[in-house]
């Protein structure tokens, strides 16, 4: 451990500042911290409410156990984690520290440097609250963070993976099996990935650009979109509008709450209309990639009456040019009429769906 702490510092070029705790754990200490640690303040209350919010965007089943697959999911895919607030870092490790555990220390260990160097709890502002009030922010400097951790990932496996350390990763791969994200919805299976692959493009672009120094300086500049992820070109310079969002509770009847307010980013956006829980408005991927780009801010809130079915689902929507409007205008009717049918009114500028139901 010593030793790939002083080799990833070195690639990093990051100094360790202080002592960290640090240890192997096995898969089944792991299963008990993804419960009593990582998901003890997430209720089933809590689990609930995203649910019903999810599956009335179209993304999961109206009753699927939302917190019970997290926790399913996080137990089966973390290979390692480091704790921001605790300063404990750990390796899940079965039969000892081979090339798996030790490219898995390399990535943890670089969130730990990142730590010392720039605090991710306050400096990047990546704790629990402010994540819970700005979704769109955290995605975006998580996919920084993570991108930042795989590249150095890379380079030191690169750079000092023995013939065994290679031997060893091979024969992970070649027998690796994940059940439970592969029966994940697949908007999950998406965004779970998202802060690692599309993260890494972001940060492999930096570094091309201008080293590690241009990665250093978007830790002191994050992105603040997943836009700016997704068009790596719009960083740092094309920032969202903020999209006010009023108060709709005046026009509900008393017992309606509100369940949730905040933003879907460009991200999300696509997601809603390419990842779908049905193959019947799943729209096409290029398309929807299209429709969700020139995203130029948004704000969403969603209401919902206690003990009943009924909903109010707003979503306002700013976009950069009057094509970019278009393009996401004619993507959602397509959208509609796919999972409502036909519409109850169909102009250039608006439709409507009405049901019984």
């Amino acid at each position: 451990m010593d030793e790939i702490q002083r080799q990833v510092s070195e690639i990093r070029g990051l100094p360790q500042k202080s002592e960290l705790v640090r240890d192997l754990m096995t898969p089944e200490e792991l299963n008990d911290t993804v419960v009593n640690d990582f998901f003890k303040d997430y209720t089933e209350e809590d689990a609930a409410s995203d649910t019903e919010i999810l599956s009335r965007l179209g993304l999961l089943e109206s009753d699927f156990n939302l917190l019970q697959f997290y926790l399913d999911l996080y137990s089966e895919q973390i290979a390692g984690f480091y704790d921001s607030e605790t300063k404990e870092m750990y390796v899940i490790a079965g039969e000892g520290f081979g090339g798996t555990e030790r490219m898995t220390y390399a990535h943890e260990f670089n969130h730990a440097l990142q730590d010392q160097t720039y605090d991710l709890e306050n400096g990047l502002k990546l704790n629990e609250d402010y994540c819970e009030t700005d979704t769109e922010y955290c995605a975006a400097a998580s996919a920084l963070i993570e991108g930042d951790s795989t590249l150095t990932e890379q380079y030191w496996f690169l750079q000092h993976a023995t013939r065994q350390d290679q031997q060893d990763v091979i024969k992970f791969q070649n027998s690796y099996s994940s059940p439970v994200y592969d029966s994940a919805p697949d908007y999950m299976k998406e965004d779970f990935l998202f802060p690692y692959i599309n993260g890494l493009e972001f940060v492999t672009g930096l570094h091309d650009q201008g080293g590690w120094a241009a990665v250093d300086a978007a830790f002191l500049n994050p992105p603040v979109s997943t836009e700016q992820i997704l068009h790596p070109e719009k960083y740092p310079n094309d920032k969202p509008v903020v999209v006010d969002m009023p108060d709709l509770s005046p026009i509900l009847d008393e017992g309606w709450e509100e369940l949730d307010r905040n933003v879907m980013g460009e991200w999300y956006s696509y997601l809603i209309l390419a990842k779908g829980r049905s193959s019947q408005f799943k729209m096409d991927d290029e398309d929807s990639r299209t429709a969700a780009a020139g995203w130029d801010g948004d704000s969403y809130v969603f209401y919902s009456p206690v003990d009943s079915e009924d909903y109010l689902f707003a979503w306002r929507s700013n976009w950069e040019t009057g094509k970019d409007m278009d393009e996401f205008f004619n993507q959602s009717r397509e959208y509609g009429l796919a999972r409502w049918g036909i519409p109850a009114s169909n102009s250039s500028t608006v439709v409507t769906w009405e049901s019984d139901a």
